[in-house]
This record gives C-alpha cells, sequence and structure tokens, in this order.
C-alpha cells in the first residue's frame, strides 16, 4: 500500500521517512535539506511537495516524492517526480511503477498534465510513459537527462 506522507502517519510524523530519503539520497552535506525539505512539506497545507511511502511490516521499503524543482536549471518545467527508491530486495516487484502512478494521480488531480524527472537511467523511465527530452545542468556542476512523462 502506498502512502502519502502526512502527520496522521506514523512512518512520516517519526522521522523514519526523512532517514529513508538521507540514506538513499543525502550525504552530510546535504542531510538537512532533506530534514528541512520533508518536514516543511508535511506542515503545509500546498499541492506540491508530496512526499511517497511504501511501508512493509512496519519498514519502508520505497519512496518517492513531488516537488517543484529537483535542483536542475530547467526551472521552467514543473512539477518533477524527485528520489525515487526501491530496496534492492523489494525491485523487479512492480513497486516503482505503483509509485509513479501515485505520483501521476495526484498531478491529474491537481490538473498537471506533464511531469518532469532528471535521471542518469536510461531505458527505466520510457516503460511509465516518460520521454527523454533535454540534459539539465545541477548547481554542483553535474548534468542529468530530463525525461517529461505524460499524466493523460
Amino acid at each position: 500500500e502506498i502512502s502519502r506522507c502526512d502527520w496522521s502517519s506514523d512512518v512520516c510524523s517519526s522521522d523514519l521517512a526523512i532517514r529513508f530519503f538521507q540514506e538513499k539520497w543525502g550525504n552530510t552535506d546535504s542531510n538537512p535539506v532533506y530534514d528541512d525539505c520533508l518536514k516543511h512539506s508535511l506542515e503545509s497545507n500546498k499541492k506540491i511537495p508530496q512526499w511517497y511511502l511504501i511501508v512493509d511490516e512496519g519498514k519502508i521499503i520505497a519512496g518517492c516524492g513531488l516537488i517543484s524543482n529537483d535542483f536542475i536549471s530547467r526551472m521552467d518545467l514543473y512539477p518533477w517526480l524527485c528520489a525515487l527508491y526501491v530496496e534492492e530486495k523489494f525491485r523487479n516487484q512492480g513497486l516503482a511503477g505503483l509509485l509513479i502512478e501515485a505520483v501521476k494521480e495526484d498531478c491529474r488531480t491537481f490538473d498537471i498534465d506533464k511531469l518532469y524527472l532528471a535521471t542518469d537511467f536510461a531505458d527505466f523511465y520510457e516503460h511509465f510513459d516518460f520521454h527523454y527530452l533535454a540534459d539539465g545542468y545541477h548547481p554542483w556542476g553535474e548534468k542529468s537527462r530530463i525525461y517529461e512523462g505524460n499524466i493523460n
């Protein structure tokens, strides 16, 4: 089952969600970004950002976010699927697809017709109706592939 993070969720409100994203995507310098972002996201009543988790037996096994920009040069594109991660033991079971579909469903609810993501992967997101759009550039000097996905 996919849970959207909010304060009514024991998993989200217990800092487990913050630690999950920090462990998968953060480092000593960037961990405060995840802490601050998720805490303020949970307190906000805005449509974006949103965070999504899949929990199995009380442990987070997969997650992702829906955010306004993924630290990338294309500020004209909005919104962004970010931080998609499935624990290795649970891969190839369709969990990434479930998370992506939950994000797309929220986008439909929010009247958003396109979704973007930045990645180094090729030949993965195409399975979920995304296509390569362009390269984008991060503030720390790296380049990523930008994909665009149709919501409808």
